[in-house]
């Protein structure tokens, strides 16, 4: 498979550099690398990301996560492998990312309060953003059909 036209966020140098310095902070919040990924690996699954699965298994790998949770990843809900500050975290990514999927609140009480009993105001910030920044790369990725395994 061929990308349709290269990626927008290279096309548009000044774009990376905004990224970049959307990472750093991102990984500055204090939310464990393991974690990150996860939220990465789930919200590129939801959207269908190949480009994003493949770098979030290689990054979820890189950050020590074991097989059988990335095995278990979309399934995590049913699957004994996750702590529970873990599970707050792929319950927000997924809430946040399926919004059209909600009727009242984007993200409901339980779901946030059970987040905010595990992370920080910091940690929040960075996992809320990083499933902001997944969710956008996803959209790019698949508008212009990035094909999985794609470096950067």
């Amino acid at each position: 498979m061929t990308a349709r036209m290269k990626n927008p966020a290279k096309v548009l140098p000044d774009t990376m550099t905004g990224i970049q310095h959307l990472f750093k902070a991102i990984h500055k919040g204090g939310v464990p690398q393991e974690i990150l990924e996860l939220v990465h690996l789930r919200v590129s699954q939801i959207n269908g990301c190949s480009a994003c699965v493949y770098s979030g298994v290689a990054g979820a790998k890189k950050a020590g996560v074991g097989d059988d949770r990335l095995h278990a990843v979309a399934a995590w809900h049913d699957a004994p492998f996750f702590s529970d500050a873990e599970r707050a975290a792929l319950a927000l990514a997924e809430v946040s990312t399926r919004l059209a999927d909600h009727t009242g609140k984007a993200v409901p009480d339980d779901i946030w309060d059970a987040a905010a009993d595990h992370f920080t105001e910091e940690q929040l910030a960075a996992i809320i953003l990083m499933v902001a920044t997944t969710n956008f790369f996803n959209r790019l990725n698949t508008t212009v059909e990035e094909p999985a395994g794609t470096t950067w």
